[in-house]
């Protein structure tokens, strides 16, 4: 499997809807749009899931860049969240 992020998302891509444009590169093993805690509302990003690294080879060929309601996807392999404990405490 191969994690993507996904920039740049109208406001209006819940789950699905950004499952069903990356399906059109694979198949999704998830999808999530990222959503402010406290407005409810999506931050205009999310992460795929892809079920193979060729696939999401594909996906970021095909989308990065690819304009949605005007805004132009970002789209690339995501990048290992960092261990909250090595952050410095301050």
């Amino acid at each position: 499997m191969s994690k993507l992020y996904v920039g740049n998302l109208p406001y209006s891509f819940t789950d699905s809807t950004l499952e069903e444009l990356f399906a059109q590169s694979g198949e999704v093993a998830s999808s999530t749009v990222i959503m402010d805690r406290d407005s409810g509302r999506s931050k205009g990003f999310g992460f795929v899931e892809m079920a193979s690294d060729g696939e999401a080879d594909s996906a970021i060929e095909k989308f990065n860049g690819h304009e949605i309601d005007g805004r132009p996807l970002k789209v690339d392999k995501a990048k290992p969240k960092p261990d909250r404990d090595s952050r410095p405490r301050y």
